[in-house]
């Protein structure tokens, strides 16, 4: 889906983008073969929404909204939040583009995310403060409560006269939300929550405006209530109240108490700390009741009725959290890879053909190999999140909001999350060693940033909880496929027929291989760059390790808990690797898709070589399961690191551009080895040798004998 001039227009009142964005076709494609529009290629880049994404990466340009790494932390935190306010502030109040028209938003949740990344480039720290404020506390009342109750608390969480905590995550449970401790027992005769913390290990913790700043918190626990009749409690599982924690001079409310996480290993802008709640008391009408409500006799009803239903629906109404991760890893991934890009092709390393003109980083096969790859999975990334960014705006605009959809996009959203904050930390390791001890000074930005990234692994949802969650849908939908199919005694047949001759194809890999890869022994062959081909070995892939993860598990089904424990524990490695062969799967078809929808002739022939590029980065990284399998053969594996050089030889001459495309200028990377300055100084290192060599001074090396 693409958003018409119109659209943009009545959204932000202009389609015009700001000078920022690159404005020359190709600086560095050369001249004879295919060449790059990087005007083009930005805009397209610019996703959906470019006006409102263009907008904020303009903010994060700004000096006001950039990170000073020589703050301590306490003037840090006053910085962000100042920051924070100033984004509330801002006339077009980009951070309320996901409220309610009536409270003066624009109900467009995919334009308010596709800007909400870019605050990263200006300070992670900010970009996380802002989404505490107004993605989970404001969110939490948007999307938990009834109108009603946003109408009353949102205004402030909007323009952060209330400086708000989201109080889920416990010292105790961590990533286990359905079994929080926490209580909130209702008492028909005052008419309120008792909301309850009994032990330690139940205190919520690290969490971001709770140290300081925090007025209020949506608190998440279990509704405990007792209606007419009853003669005991029930415990209607975990719901989320409103609950002030501060005075407007910041001392905590009575029964409310709590502490400072204090120095963290990054993002030290953000005031994270725990909360703990001894019998504090909350009107009835603060329990946020959109899926739901207590009567004042304390009766308990929803509009869904399966609790297990119910806790989901709550938990996924959050899941913009986890989208807007990965957006963000990806902001920060381009900003350390146009750091290290700019930089090697501008450092030279010892003399190469000529003994008085140096090689440039990028020149060397090993430095290549350390960028290409990761430009090339930073772009898949980024195709991959604009069509969870497609689903996430879709559901929550309401234009197609069904339990099926949500359920798609909550996958889609562990499996990018899951991976790409990951694949971020890695790559931002890379790019600090690729540029040296440079990489490791503080103005070059690139360690700072990887500290900043390095929680985002296990905020929103650990990494390995996202990847298990993943690899559950794919086996559930592998069991309902294969119960449709076997129905019938004849469907049973065909299963059982097709699952012998695929395991008697597999057991010879020479045999597989030979139907499966086209001219397998011929090294030059080119074979794996034929797109029909990548596609059948990532897919293939995918579906075996699918339903040998699902035979393996099927025993749990009848098993008695400690045995379906311990199978579990067999294959929960399993799970995880299914889960990111699945991941990388999407981003490939959906980097396919992008090179097919590609206009410009240049562009698209040089987005299909770095489409390649993924492809056999991910083959390579898995290549034991595809020769152990029999889909490739030994041979074709030998070959693989040769089509890769080769392919990154091709792609050399285009890496600035691909990296230029990304719209990232000076202001964004502020990093002195990323700008002319560093030019500077090997231009002049090379007008010295070359006035050595005209002086007829120039040492020569001597000559060693054999």
């Amino acid at each position: 889906m693409t958003t018409t001039a119109d659209q943009i227009t009545a959204a932000t009142g202009d389609t015009t983008l700001p000078a920022s964005a690159p404005s020359r076709p190709s600086r560095t494609s050369p001249a004879g073969g295919p060449r790059i529009d990087v005007t083009a290629l930005h805009q397209a880049l610019l996703g959906r929404w470019p006006t409102w994404r263009a907008k904020a990466r303009a903010h994060a340009a700004e000096p006001r909204f950039w990170k000073d790494d020589s703050l301590p932390m306490a003037e840090h935190r006053e910085r962000v939040l100042g920051q924070v306010k100033m984004l509330a502030a801002d006339p077009e109040h980009q951070v309320w583009l996901a409220y309610p028209k009536r409270l003066g938003g624009q109900d467009s949740p995919g334009a308010n995310l596709a800007g909400f990344e870019e605050l990263a480039i200006g300070d992670p720290s900010l970009q996380i403060k802002a989404g505490v404020q107004f993605g989970l506390f404001g969110s939490a009342i948007w999307q938990l409560g009834t109108p009603e109750q946003q109408d009353r608390w949102l205004p402030g969480a909007m323009d952060v006269s209330v400086p708000g905590a989201f109080a889920m995550t416990e010292k105790g449970h961590g990533s286990d939300v359905a079994s929080l401790a926490t209580t909130a027992t209702y008492d028909a005769e005052a008419g309120e929550f008792v909301i309850n913390t009994p032990f330690r290990g139940a205190w919520k913790d690290f969490l971001g405006n709770a140290a300081k700043d925090g007025l209020a918190a949506t608190v998440f626990a279990r509704l405990i209530t007792r209606g007419p009749g009853e003669t005991q409690d029930t415990d209607y599982g975990v719901h989320c109240f409103y609950v002030p924690i501060r005075d407007e001079a910041g001392e905590f409310l009575p029964g409310v108490g709590g502490e400072d996480d204090g120095l963290k290993g990054g993002l030290n802008g953000i005031d994270n700390g725990s909360l703990w709640f001894d019998h504090v008391r909350v009107p009835r009408e603060n329990l946020l009741a959109r899926y739901g409500q207590v009567a004042a006799d304390g009766t308990y009803t929803s509009p869904i009725a399966s609790p297990g239903r119910r806790f989901f629906t709550m938990l996924g109404a959050l899941v913009q959290g986890r989208v807007s991760l990965d957006g963000a890893a990806g902001s920060a991934t381009r900003i350390g890879l146009a750091i290290a890009v700019r930089y090697a092709e501008q450092r030279r390393q010892f003399a190469g053909a000529a003994p008085d003109e140096e090689v440039t980083l990028l020149d060397y096969a090993t430095h290549r190999r350390r960028l290409i790859p990761l430009v090339a999975e930073t772009y898949a990334l980024h195709y991959a999140h604009e069509r969870l960014l497609d689903m996430f705006d879709d559901v929550f605009s309401g234009r197609n909001d069904t339990e099926q959809t949500r359920a798609d996009l909550e996958t889609m959203a562990a499996a990018m999350k899951g991976t790409s904050t990951t694949f971020a930390l890695e790559a931002l390791q890379e790019c600090r060693v690729a540029c040296g001890g440079a990489g490791f000074i503080t103005e070059n930005r690139i360690v700072s940033l990887r500290a900043d990234m390095d929680v985002y692994a296990t905020f929103e949802g650990d990494n390995t909880i996202l990847l298990q969650l993943v690899a559950k849908r794919l086996v559930g939908d592998y069991g309902k496929d294969l119960g449709r199919q076997v129905k019938t005694a004849q469907g049973k047949a065909r299963y059982v027929a097709g699952r012998a001759a695929d395991v008697a194809l597999h057991r010879f890999p020479l045999r597989r291989a030979a139907q499966a890869v086209a001219d397998v022994t011929r090294p030059d062959s080119g074979a794996v760059f034929d797109v029909a081909l990548q596609r059948a070995l990532l897919t293939e892939r995918v579906a075996a390790k699918v339903e040998a993860l699902a035979l393996g598990l099927r025993p749990a089904q009848k098993a008695d808990p400690a045995e379906a424990q311990r199978i579990f524990d067999r294959h929960q490695v399993a799970l995880i690797d299914v889960a990111r062969s699945h991941a990388e799967l999407v981003r490939w078809d959906l980097f396919t898709e992008a090179v097919a929808s590609t206009k410009d002739a240049g562009t698209a022939v040089v987005l299909g070589w770095l489409r390649d590029e993924y492809a056999l980065t991910v083959i390579r990284r898995d290549l034991g399961w595809f020769v152990a399998n029999g889909r490739l053969t030994g041979s074709r594996a030998r070959a693989l690191d040769g089509e890769l050089d080769a392919l990154e030889r091709r792609l050399r001459p285009h890496l600035l551009d691909l990296v230029d495309a990304w719209g990232l200028g000076d202001d964004h990377l502020r990093a002195v080895i990323a700008t002319g300055v560093e030019q500077e100084r090997q231009d002049e290192a090379r007008a010295y040798y070359a006035a050595q060599r005209a002086a007829g001074t120039l040492p020569t090396k001597e000559k060693r004998g054999r």
